[in-house]
């Protein structure tokens, strides 16, 4: 961090924590009423949508109305179609006899805490449909669903009732100004890169920071560069123009260097570090969006990237409460990779005693039946130790999520969202003021990665 002369801070999910359960609600009320305006039965409104069944990091098999999750190796170890949870042989027929492309147009990555919502409705609707035993095309259900979401984000029926109150939506932070200050004191130069509008932005802002120093008596005091409206990623990587915003809203062309205390709209990353006069890893940008905000600008930049992920208090605490669990579960892979290899060697031993010709045929023939119940034996160890790992790891996974269990492994494998997190983000922490716990200057070290061969 000593060489980080500039904080970038996107603003939905990284400085505003979103009360999710408030959000997801109002998200869902809006969108079925677009859907029933477009024609949906108005049953629609009746059905429980369970608001903890999503998590991060799933994919959304649009033709066939399954959600998935992906291990880092783009495998699929867990999924439901509707709110039914998928067998292991149901996986394998569907997704394991050919490669699973899911960059096509067929599959819908449900990567932030926005939409969350979209698969919560996609899973209970797919589910109501095939109960009623009513026909519907799973992708158009679920396209009409983001069309619907999305107008109700540019027409206001979400953002008016946030705007309007932004306590019963918002988790305010006493420990966010501080941290802040604590930057800035330490010769850091803060900006904001949002994509929220402007008067969106100032609503959030001021709830969230002003009356919180008196060194700061506006939230403007904290940032030397505001942007809004980025339209993040384009913003990495096409040359669209910077405006400065009114007090009214109005724009004009804007021009550098940029003014603390104005608002701005738009632009891009040349003009940006061009404003900052600072440009790779001098900059920190902190997010939440693992493509919007950290492989874009990872591969778009050479900025530093620190994401913040709100799951990991509960994802601390469920890996806490198992850890006797995980430490009984390490052990039997480590028994059965033992056993394993008994398995191996008394196998070969009968393949040997097989093929002998030569000998003492009734003590070969001893010999044999007794490798044999061995192997035996060592099946049926490894079948018991199979189940016990098998009811360990759902325990396990019930500590994380009802669900889906960790947001960030998947049965002991980084999940692909995690794997994601650990390809571009340099740093993460469950929320920005995390960073005030340690020194403005802190070196974050990580843990020295080990490749199988040096275990």
């Amino acid at each position: 961090m000593s060489r980080v002369a500039w904080v970038g801070f996107d603003m939905d999910y990284t400085l505003a924590i979103y009360q999710q359960e408030a959000m997801d609600r109002l998200s869902i009320e809006a969108t079925v009423d677009k859907l029933v305006a477009r024609g949906y039965p108005p049953w629609l409104r009746e059905l429980h949508y369970p608001l903890d069944f999503a998590i991060r990091g799933l994919l959304v098999d649009k033709h066939l109305g399954n959600i998935l999750k992906l291990n880092r190796f783009k495998i699929v170890r867990k999924g439901y179609h509707g709110l039914k949870e998928l067998s292991r042989n149901e996986l394998r027929a569907l997704y394991y006899e050919r490669k699973l492309r899911h960059k096509s147009s067929r599959y819908h990555w449900i990567d932030t805490l926005y939409a969350l919502s979209e698969a919560c409705m996609f899973a209970t609707m797919v589910e109501a449909f095939d109960e009623r035993k009513q026909s519907v095309k799973y992708t158009r259900l679920f396209n009409d669903i983001r069309s619907c979401i999305d107008e109700a984000h540019r027409d206001g029926t979400i953002l008016k009732p946030v705007m309007a109150d932004p306590d019963a939506f918002l988790e305010r932070d006493p420990s966010l100004a501080p941290a802040l200050h604590r930057l800035r004191s330490a010769g850091k130069r803060l900006f904001l890169l949002t994509n929220s509008g402007p008067a969106y932005t100032r609503v959030l802002l001021r709830h969230l920071l002003e009356g919180q120093l008196a060194d700061y008596p506006t939230f403007q005091h904290y940032f030397d560069a505001i942007i809004c409206s980025a339209r993040k990623p384009v913003f990495f990587q096409e040359r669209n123009p910077l405006l400065l915003v009114d007090d009214d809203d109005q724009t004009s062309p804007a021009e550098l260097p940029l003014e603390k205390g104005r608002l701005y709209q738009g632009g891009n990353l040349h003009v940006l570090e061009k404003a900052l006069g600072v440009t790779g890893n001098r900059v920190l940008y902190v997010g939440d969006h693992i493509y919007g905000d950290m492989l874009r600008s990872k591969k778009d930049s050479a900025w530093r990237t620190a994401m913040v992920i709100p799951e990991l208090v509960a994802e601390i605490a469920a890996h806490q409460e198992g850890r006797d669990e995980a430490y009984r579960w390490s052990d039997i892979e480590a028994r059965r990779l033992e056993l394993e290899d008994d398995l191996r060697e008394q196998q070969q031993a009968v393949r040997r005693g097989q093929r002998a010709t030569n000998g003492d045929a009734e003590r070969g023939r001893a010999d044999l039946a007794h490798r044999k119940q061995l192997l035996g034996a060592i099946r049926r160890q490894l079948r018991a130790l199979d189940r016990e790992a098998r009811g360990l790891r759902r325990g396990l996974d019930r500590r994380f999520h009802p669900y889906w269990g960790s947001l960030l492994k998947d049965s002991g494998e980084l999940s692909l969202f995690g794997s994601q997190v650990d390809d571009y983000a340099c740093i993460y922490v469950a929320r920005v003021s995390n960073l005030g716990n340690y020194s403005p200057n802190q070196y974050y070290r990580s843990p020295h990665n080990l490749m199988h061969h040096e275990l």
